[in-house]
């Protein structure tokens, strides 16, 4: 009999408010036996989805009496999807004998059209990891296969935000900082930027935060990621949010694989509930990756034609990829500027099909002092209207609202000297 194995319980957080959370799925080889072509056609659009990325599927059509066939002589995989659209009599006898062939940690999905209780239990009985009645979309099989390894009832992993200029220069560090800031100190959820710029960044001079170590330590010795590691990495910048600084020195070459970053980034996701992501502006294995892989995707762009021009190109190239996630967001930053000439935003919103989620406006003053005194415009003028536009971009993206602070209860110190008096 197949063995059922039990997924294990991973520290989760907060989830956007109606949107369907299905956390990546591991390095894992997954195998689909298909009898029609409409589950092949879906599974093979489940293979370009994000949460995929790391997993090796193979798919074939077969059904059942294919699956038998190919592990007569060969091990099973981690994951294995039969599609039958057979009698369940034939379905059980063809389990039985897959049984004798299955190695006891692969886990069985079953797709069939019969949606019988009974059948669904007769099929746990038997080790059956899950049974699906078809039709599937894509996105139903990758978070069939997702639960496999998550535990349903269990909170989202931390929700990562990418945060990328259309070009470089527009403020799309300043964007990611404030952003953070405003997630953590006025809805009060733990945060962490991470300065993914490594030669240049500049969190630590935002932040006015100098640490020893930071995200380069991480990506040099990816071997040494763990949670302790992760803790000692990161710089305490308020009581809710952290920064994982980037070097900002020219002392070695900064090339890395397109997986560079994936320790950091998932021992992140297992420890903070929101991380975001401060990307430079470049296009390299490891970036774009970051990119498409992120929960939730900000482009910030200056309001002239070559900004136009790199953010439709990074949109429509982002929605494409990732087909199963909503769209990603953009903002026009800077807008405004005495005497420059400017792409309108209504060009930008015909261009890209949707609307800016912000438009900050040319505050020389205001971000020249933040960015002089290593703080966040809150810090400088909290009753400023742009940072109302960093909060607003921090509740539309965590789908969270203010937190109340608590009230004040002014009898406590008076009742204290009471007591004090009549101890």
């Amino acid at each position: 009999m197949m063995k059922l194995a039990t997924a294990p319980v991973l520290d989760e957080a907060p989830q956007v408010s109606g949107e369907r959370y299905i956390a990546a799925i591991p390095r894992v080889s997954v195998q689909a036996f298909c009898e029609t072509a409409d589950l092949a056609g879906s599974m093979q659009a489940a293979i370009g989805d994000r949460r995929m990325a790391k997993a090796h599927v193979k798919v074939q059509m077969g059904g059942m009496v294919g699956a038998l066939e190919a592990y007569k002589n060969a091990a099973t995989p981690n994951v294995l999807l039969i599609e039958h659209l057979g009698s369940g009599i034939d379905l059980i006898a063809g389990l039985d004998n897959l049984a004798s062939v299955c190695d006891a940690g692969t886990k069985v999905i079953v797709i069939g059209r019969v949606n019988d209780i009974v059948l669904y239990r007769e099929l746990v009985r038997r080790g059956v990891s899950e049974y699906l009645v078809s039709p599937l979309a894509p996105l139903d099989l990758v978070a069939a296969i997702s639960s496999l390894f998550h535990a349903p009832d269990a909170e989202p992993l931390g929700r990562v935000l990418a945060v990328i200029g259309a070009k470089g220069g527009v403020g799309a560090s300043t964007v990611a900082h404030n952003v953070a800031f405003a997630i953590a100190k006025d809805l009060r959820l733990n945060a962490v930027v991470a300065d993914m710029d490594l030669p240049f960044g500049t969190a630590g001079l935002d932040f006015n935060q100098d640490p020893p170590m930071g995200i380069a330590d991480a990506v040099f010795s990816p071997e040494r990621v763990d949670g302790a590691f992760i803790d000692r990495l990161l710089s305490k910048c308020t009581d809710h949010l952290s920064l994982l600084a980037s070097p900002a020195t020219l002392d070695r070459e900064y090339d890395f694989g397109p997986e560079a970053f994936d320790p950091i980034l998932d021992g992140l996701r297992g420890s903070v509930p929101y991380i975001v992501l401060d990307l430079p502006h470049m296009w390299t294995a490891w970036s774009k990756r970051a990119l498409l892989a992120a929960d939730d995707v900000l482009f910030v762009a200056a309001p002239d034609l070559a900004n136009l021009r790199n953010i439709k190109n990074m949109y429509d190239f982002t929605r494409s990829s990732r087909p199963n996630d909503k769209p990603p967001v953009y903002l026009l930053n800077m807008t405004g500027m005495p005497k420059r000439p400017e792409v309108r935003a209504a060009d930008f919103a015909k261009a890209l099909g949707a609307e800016p989620s912000a438009n900050i406006p040319f505050e020389p003053q205001l971000f020249g002092t933040a960015a002089n005194n290593g703080q966040m415009i809150a810090e400088v003028n909290a009753g400023h209207k742009t940072a109302d536009i960093f909060l607003n971009l921090a509740k539309s993206i965590t789908g969270r609202a203010v937190a109340k602070s608590p009230k004040k209860d002014f009898l406590s110190p008076l009742l204290a000297k009471l007591r004090g008096k009549n101890a």
